[in-house]
């Protein structure tokens, strides 16, 4: 997948892409590390694309298939999916595990750089 798509939509990230597209972004990104398995996974999906659309600018949702990329899940110690994980100049800043709705989910990112 490109990972210059817009930033009102997510991106899928590699091994390959990870570093590259974390620590050059402008703005904080958010990463959900999920899987095809986990239903709480799907839950948090379509939050996480309303999110990166109404917060297109300010916050940059990436996602990361842990099944397929087992050496990103090794290097952030993520244990349990879904897990989020948010990098603010290409350092974790923040870690949130288990799915939440909206409103708490933004509550949670209320204290970062930029966002409302």
């Amino acid at each position: 997948m490109d990972t210059t798509t817009t930033p009102t939509t997510t991106v899928e990230l590699t091994a390959a892409t990870f570093d590259e597209v974390v620590g050059a972004s402008p703005v904080p990104v958010l990463v959900d590390f999920w899987a095809e398995w986990c239903p709480p996974c799907h839950t948090l999906a379509p939050i996480l694309d309303e999110i990166a659309a109404e917060q297109a600018g300010k916050l940059r949702i990436a996602k990361v298939d842990a099944d397929a990329h087992p050496d990103l899940s090794l290097r952030f110690d993520v244990m349990s999916l879904p897990s989020l994980l948010v990098f603010v100049d290409g350092r974790l800043v923040k870690r949130m595990v288990g799915a939440r709705g909206k409103h708490h989910l933004l509550a949670e990112l209320a204290e970062l750089p930029g966002l409302d």
